[in-house]
């Protein structure tokens, strides 16, 4: 594969400089393999791949007469090389170079994608190990439930991140692909072989079938995965943002020194960035969604996916690194109040037992619509006067019948909440 220059930032890879030197990256491959056919003399390809070279200035002012962004690059890589520079895009049509160079810009965005990815893993998991074994509540429907660790949030975004890498790596199998299949792809000018060698000079495989252009399904598997990678890490961020509200206050964002929260009201730390995650990844949302509708063509090739792409493509990969490096810092300076969390477990006076009463008088006979009654009827009071629940459960006498004083000590227990959290994580890869 040709490389000419490092590229260390997603912005590097979308730039024209970049855009530009993989089209000139084709077609020296193209050249290269048109050589080696017998197609093009040895000194012409000498001559074209020393002297190629373009400048994006000078293109971009041959095309404001062209109107035909191939047509102005082909123009000046001619003015570099001179005559050779006959035998450079000889065969081949605009798409050729378009999609093929559009390829290896996806390439490299999901490779510097995947990167980050892999990054965002390691602080969640170290989040997970170190919180898991603090007890915190689970909540469903935004009530208090039953008891929980804390470190399985963690451990949850880990394993679902994890799969957003699987599908990551899925993806840059199917983007990392060419063609140098002619104006309808049926080879007319240049036989397959040479689209077999191109690729492989490129680090590329041929398409299997083309029209004048790749297909736009892979594309949008692409744009399909950022989405997806997106819409985990909003739910990172909704579950942050629900943290730090005042009444919860079981973690916040890191508040770093000098920063300011309100230009009114000087109290203020607002979870500015997992808010901002929210919101990028409805954008992430509606480019996939975009990236959809280019899949429809008419007959072998129109335009109508072009101009979208040359939005989409760029937008979401330069936001979906974006996103991953700001989550990563985030995750890694979270500010965590072990105290709130465990004053918010007891915020219910242990209503958060109730299920486990409910088991055990099932266990011993009752019915499970006696046994919810019972139950219900003390947790209500609970709810209404803040009794302590266990205190209401061992003066009903309903119950007592049932189960004596040492169940009931057993029941109101925690160690059940954290018995399987090591299993668990061992299952996701974490222990």
């Amino acid at each position: 594969m040709i490389e000419r220059y490092t590229l260390k930032e997603m912005g590097d890879i979308w730039n024209q400089q970049n855009r530009y030197q993989c089209w000139l990256d084709v077609e020296i491959a193209a050249c290269k393999a048109m050589n080696k056919a017998g197609i093009i003399p040895d000194d012409d390809l000498k001559n074209i791949v020393e002297k190629a070279d373009f400048n994006v200035e000078r293109v971009d002012e041959i095309e404001l007469v062209t109107k035909h962004d191939i047509i102005a690059f082909l123009t000046n890589v001619a003015e570099y090389v001179g005559p050779s520079s006959r035998w450079i895009h000889y065969g081949m049509t605009s798409s050729d170079v378009l999609d093929t160079a559009s390829s290896l810009q996806m390439k490299q965005a999901t490779e510097l994608i995947l990167t980050e990815m892999k990054a965002f893993t390691v602080v969640l998991k170290a989040k997970a190990i170190a919180y898991k074994d603090t007890l915190s509540i689970g909540r469903s429907h935004g009530i208090h439930a039953e008891p929980t660790s804390f470190g399985l949030k963690f451990a949850l975004w880990y394993d679902e991140m994890n799969r957003n890498i699987k599908r990551m790596e899925a993806v840059l199998e199917t983007v990392s692909v060419g063609q140098i299949s002619g104006a309808v792809g049926n080879y007319a000018h240049l036989s397959p072989k040479i689209e077999e060698m191109a690729c492989e000079f490129m680090g590329l495989r041929p398409v299997n079938i083309s029209t004048q252009v790749i297909q736009r399904d892979r594309h949008s598997e692409f744009m399909n995965a950022i989405a997806l990678t997106g819409a985990t890490i909003e739910k990172v961020a909704i579950e942050i943002r629900h943290m730090q509200r005042t009444e919860v206050l079981e973690a916040e964002e890191n508040f770093s020194k000098g920063q300011k929260g309100s230009s009114a009201m000087p109290h203020k730390k607002n979870p500015i960035v997992s808010e901002q995650m929210s919101g990028l990844a409805r954008l992430l949302r509606t480019n996939a969604l975009a990236a959809f509708e280019n899949i429809a063509l008419w007959h072998e090739r129109d335009i109508s996916h072009s101009s979208v792409e040359r939005i989409i493509l760029p937008d979401s990969s330069i936001l979906m690194h974006y996103m991953l490096k700001k989550m990563t810092r985030l995750i890694d300076n979270l500010t965590i109040y072990p105290e709130n969390i465990k004053k918010n477990l007891e915020l219910t006076k242990g209503l958060v037992f109730s299920q486990v009463i409910l088991l055990h008088l099932a266990n011993k006979g009752c019915s499970r619509e006696k046994a919810y009654a019972m139950v219900q009827k003390n947790a209500l009071v609970c709810w209404q006067t803040k009794q302590p629940f266990k205190e209401l459960v061992l003066a009903d006498n309903d119950i007592t019948d049932v189960l004596d004083r040492a169940e009931i000590d057993e029941i109101f227990s925690y160690d059940r909440y954290l018995e399987n959290v090591d299993y668990i994580m061992q299952r996701c890869g974490i222990l």
